[in-house]
């Protein structure tokens, strides 16, 4: 896996966005057992209790789940994946309207570099 952390923002919410990506893209499919804590914080060159704490925000948000002396798993949840992939979608999609607006183009105008036809 592909761990990449800026220094501008707290670790462990950099931690949430990459974990809720590789589960929504399947790179941890539904019902995957996720490895250890201290596993994961290994390769992800973290603390293990930064990584606890990014975990448990993503099991308040439904994305894993707990078997108590199994591990961690990924959700089997389909809907509620599809929910958080749109939502994910959408604020890349607000934030680059956003850039443009800032750059002075409107979204009609903005929706033309999407397509290709910005003359």
């Amino acid at each position: 896996m592909n761990w990449h952390f800026e220094n501008d923002r707290p670790i462990y919410v950099q931690l949430v966005e990459t974990l809720k990506l590789f589960i929504v893209t399947k790179k941890f499919k539904p019902g995957q057992r996720l490895l250890s804590v201290r596993d994961l914080a290994f390769e992800a060159k973290v603390n293990p209790n930064t990584m606890q704490r990014a975990l448990a925000e993503l099991e308040s948000m439904g994305l894993i789940y707990t078997e108590r002396t199994n591990g961690k798993f990924v959700t089997k949840d389909t809907k509620l994946l599809n929910h958080y992939k749109k939502e994910m979608a959408l604020e890349k999609v607000n934030t680059y309207f956003t850039a443009m607006g800032k750059l002075g183009f409107t979204k009609t105008e903005a929706l033309k570099y999407l397509k290709g036809d910005e003359k």
